[in-house]
């Protein structure tokens, strides 16, 4: 696999919350060896931070792993985590971290997540002005929460790269979701058992085109 160095970051977001997003974040930065940044961490899960995880499985360097710019306590959508340890997420503290080479910014569960009372993670894509590549699962309710992420993206003017599943093979709703979203499928990442970051590498690599990404 040819590696390309992108012109600009890119963004990965999800359809919903723990369908996969974080790994394949993973596999996208390990395979640009591109450096990581997930701005708003809100709880910290068994296997630790995402951008630990990530790092891991990833195989990043230690300094490829940028630091969050806020770290919250309760697993929870990130506006009400900042309230509950009484912290204002400030938005200037939300730039794009300038870097070399690509950058991997990855958002919180969905697309329409809140990080304030009056903005959502969508809101904060178009002000990065970056392209979005959605995660979407392909188990069951998938086609309607894949097309509501992407009409939700599109209206606020965000650019979507494509669209990258993650689960077992769905065609009809792979297909579905790309035609009517008029949307590139990028490729599948098959559920990984076990999950390592080896396993990883070679799952994107058999399933997706890294110039896809550049």
């Amino acid at each position: 696999m040819t590696q390309r160095t992108l012109s600009r970051p890119l963004i990965v977001t999800g359809t919903d919350t723990g369908i996969g997003k974080t790994v394949f974040a993973a596999a996208l930065a390990g395979a640009l060896q591109a450096h990581y940044w997930k701005p708003v961490q809100a709880g910290i899960e068994e296997e630790g931070p995402d951008a630990q995880r990530v790092g891991f499985l990833g195989g990043l360097p230690a300094g490829k792993v940028l630091p969050e710019a806020y770290s919250l306590t309760t697993p929870c959508s990130p506006h009400l985590a900042a309230e509950i340890d009484g912290v204002t997420i400030d938005t200037a503290r939300l730039a794009l971290p300038q870097v070399d080479g690509p950058l991997v910014v990855e958002g919180a569960g969905g697309a329409l997540v809140p990080i304030s009372r009056t903005q959502t993670y969508a809101d904060q894509f178009a002000r990065w002005g970056a392209p979005v590549v959605l995660v979407a699962r392909t188990m069951l309710g998938t086609i309607n929460h894949s097309l509501l992420s992407i009409e939700a993206l599109r209206a606020r003017g965000v650019e979507i790269l494509g669209v990258a599943f993650v689960g077992d093979p769905v065609e009809d709703s792979e297909t579905t979701i790309c035609a009517m979203g008029k949307v590139k499928r990028l490729g599948r990442l098959p559920r990984l058992d076990p999950l390592t970051p080896e396993a990883l590498a070679a799952a994107f690599t058999a399933n997706f085109r890294v110039e896809d990404f550049a």
